[in-house]
């Protein structure tokens, strides 16, 4: 299906950070892997290419351009099978907090180096037991003098050990009756006294992103490092949720569409009962169905994308959108890996990494039970 969001530049931009993939990515990906996180220096490295934040203004380090640029780095690592290189989530998911709520002196603090790629960031909503409910965390924020004292953990945290500054949703406010209005957003550097990162967690999926426990104890951080207003954490988070689970669905749908690529290339090729698998009508209704569910993705979330650029509020759609292509991938992927027959048990295929990568798509970014429960809102059920 022809696509018409991009302009030249994009393109010429998509052919330069292909170049960046093959040179810097894929040769690292299986060293990556086994050590369960990605090197500092591959940061640095997207940060010199301007593949990180591309859409920042120049004025605070960026190359200016806008979030067509993400779109190309999301569906370019996808089709890479990228198993953690998080550069998503820093650019397009937490940077945008620091670029939409900071003042002017934490954005000059911050933000060329989140471009540069020597500072990398991360995000920490996510608590032992609460989930996906943010109005349940339980991490405080005490106000003394020119600091807070945070105490509490955090787990489940992508770029957790990596990361130099993390977004940290915490309640400085713990009446029961300001569950929302209670909730604020600090950044905290690492190194802090009291930031403690904790293990690196062993996870089914994505191997090379290091997600681990964060814990803060009695942890003083500057008033300065405050984002926006006390109180008004739980406004930011979900004004900034809609472009997370848009960034979610993008990746999903380009690893959707490179899994039936190769799976229809392998089926071609291999062999059974003296003809190409291809050729039996299971695996032609099989593929066809897949396809089907891939073409009908894509036109619904290149138009999402448009609206969302025309800064449409999209807060529904983009939960339909979470939700529709996270689940379509995990059965395009269940579908593709079954053609591959015993090689799709086998970690060296790529295939198999990807089945494994797709079902925490339908938990982060909110779960896909979440998804329908603000679907339903929005529809005023």
């Amino acid at each position: 299906m022809d696509r018409n969001l991009f302009r030249e530049e994009h393109e010429l931009f998509r052919q330069s950070f292909r170049k960046f993939v093959d040179r810097e990515v894929k040769p690292n990906q299986e060293r990556w892997m086994e050590q369960g996180s990605v090197d500092r220096e591959a940061w640095r490295k997207a940060g010199e290419g301007g593949f990180l934040c591309p859409w920042l203004d120049p004025a605070h380090g960026g190359a200016g351009g806008d979030f067509l640029h993400s779109v190309v780095v999301i569906e370019e690592m996808a089709r890479s099978y990228d198993a953690g290189f998080a550069m998503s989530l820093h650019s397009d998911i937490v940077v945008p907090y620091l670029e939409a709520f900071g003042t002017e002196e934490q954005k000059q603090r911050w933000l060329p180096g989140c471009a540069s790629g020597e500072l990398v960031t991360a995000i920490a909503m996510t608590e032992p037991g609460t989930g996906s409910d943010l109005a349940g965390i339980a991490t405080t924020a005490v106000r003394d003098g020119d600091h807070y004292v945070l105490n509490g953990s955090k787990t489940f945290i992508s770029n957790g050990i990596l990361c130099d500054l993390c977004i940290v949703a915490a309640k400085t406010d713990t009446s029961p009756e300001n569950a929302h209005r209670g909730i604020s957003l600090f950044v905290v550097e690492a190194g802090t006294p009291g930031f403690v990162k904790g293990k690196k967690l062993r996870k089914m999926g994505l191997p090379s992103q290091d997600t681990s426990e964060l814990v803060f104890e009695d942890c003083r951080v500057p008033v300065k490092n405050r984002l926006g207003e006390e109180g008004g954490g739980f406004m930011m988070l979900m004004q900034k949720l809609q472009q997370e689970r848009l960034v979610v669905a993008i990746g999903c749908q380009a690893a959707a569409e490179r899994i039936l690529e190769d799976t229809v290339a392998y089926c071609k090729e291999r062999k059974a009962f003296g003809k190409p698998i291809s050729k039996f009508q299971n695996t032609q209704f099989k593929l066809a169905e897949c396809a089907t569910k891939v073409e009908v993705g894509r036109a619904f979330l290149d138009r999402l994308i448009s609206e969302h650029i025309a800064g449409k509020y999209l807060v529904k759609e983009c939960s339909m959108s979470k939700l529709w292509q996270t689940e379509m991938l995990g059965e395009v992927v269940d579908e593709c890996l079954q053609f591959f027959g015993g090689y799709g048990y086998m970690l060296e295929y790529p295939v198999t990494r990807a089945y494994m990568d797709a079902r925490v798509q339908r938990i982060f970014a909110g779960t896909n039970e979440i998804m329908k429960v603000i679907i339903a809102k929005q529809m005023g059920l």
